[in-house]
């Protein structure tokens, strides 16, 4: 895989709007998937709404470990069955997009037709202002770059999708926004809008406690920052990327090298 895929690997989210319990937030954060997808489980088998947050969790699974697409694919399959509102459709939809663009990306099967059907399933179902439309227009932008190769599309998916999640204090969504936005500034070579988009995306993820996402955010980070400083960004990548079991695996050879930071 090109290395512009392996940076662009990191795509979002994957978790539709509502009151995640807390518990759930923190597993997520530390990327012990698994056991947070357990704690939804009971409440999966009757809530739409869970059953969509549990297959989200176990998708964000796959996005980081490149494992567990089979588990992923049964707790979606579960979703879409859930589902009854045209709004948990969408989502439901959204997620099932968003498995085939991760499937394609990473090579696993080429599934972009499914991927570009199952977000404009979810675009027709989603009511124009509804919580879920945000994520939409985010994972229709990393379908437009990675897929498309449409930066333009892309940079116009990101912006409705940024600012739809700022509307809806959807801080971590606000986060993604910012990384891609800041990666099609620096493909332009516009290197001080990718620091500042790179910069929040950090701060918002340290502040959140989303510590699996912080490692790619440094490492994006030190691509348009100068010595020593990027070399200090990314031996802090490396430290946490191993104190957090190798996640996600897609960035081991980009850090590979790369000296522990020191322990205090």
């Amino acid at each position: 895989m090109a290395d512009t895929a392996m940076s662009d690997a990191e795509v979002g989210p994957n978790a539709p709007g509502g009151d995640t319990p807390p518990d759930v937030t923190r597993l997520r954060g530390r990327g012990c998937w698994t056991e947070a997808a357990l704690l939804l489980a009971p409440h999966a088998e009757r809530s739409p709404a869970a059953a969509t947050r549990r297959a989200a969790l176990l998708i964000e699974c796959c996005m980081f470990t490149l494992d567990g697409w089979a588990e992923a694919e049964d707790a979606l399959r579960t979703a879409e069955a859930l589902a009854r509102t045209d709004d948990e459709r969408g989502e439901a939809a959204c997620e099932r997009g968003n498995l085939a663009y991760l499937a394609t990306l990473f090579g696993l099967r080429d599934r972009a037709d499914e991927a570009r059907a199952a977000l404009m399933r979810s675009a027709a179902l989603l009511a124009p202002g509804a919580a879920g439309r945000p994520l939409l227009d985010f994972r229709r932008g990393l379908v437009a770059e990675n897929l498309g190769d449409d930066p333009a599309a892309a940079r116009a998916a990101y912006r409705r999708a940024h600012a739809g999640a700022v509307a809806h204090e959807d801080v971590l969504l606000t986060s993604y926004t910012w990384r891609h936005l800041a990666g099609l500034a620096a493909r332009d070579g516009d290197v001080a809008e990718a620091r500042h988009g790179f910069t929040e995306s950090l701060r918002i993820r340290v502040e959140l406690g989303y510590a699996v996402g912080v490692a790619p955010a440094l490492t994006a980070l030190a691509g348009v920052t100068p010595d020593p400083e990027a070399g200090r960004l990314r031996a802090e990548a490396a430290r946490l990327f191993r104190t957090l079991g190798g996640v996600p695996v897609w960035l081991a050879e980009e850090l590979a090298g790369e000296p522990a930071a020191d322990a205090g």
